[in-house]
């Protein structure tokens, strides 16, 4: 918790017109814009199709460059690693100077979160995060996931999404009123937000066509797009296991929700790109982990740590558990824990509390147009809080809810319980558990937090994957999480000398 797409789909239903007052408009807007002049539809150079849009390119970099300082606090801004920012910037330079628009100024960005994710904006601006150069496995991977968002760029997917949003007149809808989750959900109820959920899937083969004529154009291998393909299907699963769902389930924030895409469909990008492919293609497996060795995994300390049960923050000196059964997920702006029986504890911290008591900020700022029951002003560990309770109506039926505010020194904390109609009881349970584990820690403590670390080992004689994996600070499924960030299949054996990533506790090793 602090202060999206390479690959899953999120496309909202489109509405049936009824032919109401909106329609005579709408056709009006259509006409004028189908009348206007001729130089919104040109020829594509990286499609060889005609296109119409709304937008220049000059607009297009006006967009990104907007769009792109309120991007970067919602997803912890930009790595705090010039090395490996110099590095990334370098291969998707290299990859864009290959495209039809080898003039066009591109950034590259690494985002500073664990979220396993790429995507891009109008006007050249590519951004990947840390948690996907975790999973990556070599130079040529991360390469075909900036090929595969340059290909979006180039074929102004993003600048076609906007001309559509002028034809559909999409509104912004504000979302997280209670949740107050911050940067990350307003973006998704802004213009941002269109640029951050999926393309359809004729334009993510669209992409993957275009990534792989760039990829072959530098010397890469192409087939490394796929492998990273297979990979990241790996993570999804694994990450379905851990929160006690289906492995067929996709997390709606891992970047399987915002492509979608398969391998067969990338295998007849391949076919269909064209080009020469070189004889000795670029992997760049050893040099790439020599790259990310000491890199943070997961969380940083200014985001807190999710250990088991447990949610530990080093730099706001806090720690709370929550009762067994919950699965958390730390957030940008929030952590959330989802738990048996449709019940789910939402934990942040207040933006706008002032010097306002708990219960002050609880009636008049939180919660003012609840009708909250049992309001309570009292101690948690020596801290101040103040909680109540409330019953919601809504067209999924009633749920219950119940608020905290807690505070701790400058800050104030939030705790919100929901869960249905009939889960009252163990609402009540969930919520004394959790809120009675909330306290602070001393300096010394806090200190004794540290992030986890990839670090890069060589296999000697003997090593298997299990005794490999016992090395991994995972609490879970460690063997398992050792084959997904090696991208090694269930069969896969390992080789002497070969190098493979262990996540690691503790202060920054290389390899």
């Amino acid at each position: 918790m602090t202060g999206t797409g390479f690959w899953a789909n999120f496309r909202p239903r489109a509405g049936r017109g009824t032919g109401g007052p909106g329609t005579a408009g709408l056709a009006a807007l259509m006409a004028l814009a189908l009348a206007g002049p001729l130089s919104g539809c040109a020829t594509n150079p990286a499609t060889g199709e005609r296109m119409m849009t709304f937008l220049s390119p000059e607009e297009e970099a006006r967009i990104g460059a907007r769009e792109h300082r309120k991007l970067m606090p919602a997803f912890g801004g930009a790595i705090n690693d010039a090395d490996l920012q110099r590095y990334v910037s370098s291969v998707g330079t290299l990859l864009a100077r290959t495209s039809e628009l080898p003039k066009l100024r591109f950034t590259f960005t690494v985002l500073n979160t664990g979220m396993i994710n790429a995507f891009a904006l109008p006007g050249g601006y590519v951004y990947i995060t840390r948690g996907l150069l975790a999973l990556a496995n070599s130079e040529a991977e991360i390469a075909g996931v900036l090929a595969h968002e340059i290909g979006h760029v180039t074929a102004r997917h993003a600048a076609q999404r906007h001309s559509r949003s002028v034809f559909a007149g999409i509104g912004a809808t504000a979302i997280g009123i209670l949740t107050g989750s911050g940067d990350l959900a307003r973006l998704t109820g802004s213009r941002l937000g269109s640029y951050l959920r999926g393309y359809s899937r004729e334009q993510e083969f669209e992409a993957d066509k275009l990534g792989i004529r760039y990829l072959k154009r530098a010397g890469f291998d192409p087939q490394a797009m796929a492998d990273f393909l297979s990979s990241l299907r790996a993570h999804a699963r694994l990450a379905a296991r851990l929160a006690g769902r289906s492995p067929s389930a996709v997390d709606q924030s891992n970047i399987m929700s915002t492509h979608p895409r398969t391998l067969e469909r990338v295998a007849r990008a391949a076919r269909e790109a064209g080009g020469i492919q070189h004889p000795n293609p670029i992997v760049g497996r050893d040099v790439y982990l020599r790259k990310i060795g000491g890199m943070i995994y997961g969380d940083t300390p200014e985001q807190g740590f999710v250990r088991g049960r447990d949610f530990l923050h080093p730099d706001m000196r806090i720690r709370f558990r929550v009762p067994r059964g919950f699965h958390m997920v730390n957030q940008p702006s929030q952590v959330l824990a989802k738990g048996p029986d449709g019940m789910v504890i939402i934990f942040s911290a207040a933006s706008r509390a002032g010097r306002r008591s708990p219960y002050d900020y609880l009636v008049n700022v939180w919660a003012p147009n609840l009708r909250l029951t049992e309001l309570d002003s009292s101690s948690i560990n020596g801290m101040a809080a103040a909680g109540g309770a409330a019953r919601v109506r809504s067209r999924r039926g009633i749920t219950n809810l119940r608020l905290v505010a807690i505070r701790r020194g400058v800050r104030m904390y939030r705790f919100m319980f929901t869960g249905p109609g009939g889960s009252s009881q163990r609402l009540y349970d969930a919520y004394r558990e959790t809120v009675t584990s909330f306290r602070g820690v001393s300096p010394s403590v806090a200190q004794g937090w540290r992030p986890y670390r990839i670090r890069i080992v060589r296999v000697r004689r003997g090593d298997t994957v299990a005794r490999l994996a016992r090395r991994m600070a995972v609490d879970r499924f460690a063997e398992e999480h050792f084959r997904v960030i090696n991208g090694l299949g269930p069969r896969d054996r390992l080789i002497p000398g070969q190098r493979v990533k262990i996540v690691t506790s503790g202060r920054r090793r290389g390899s």
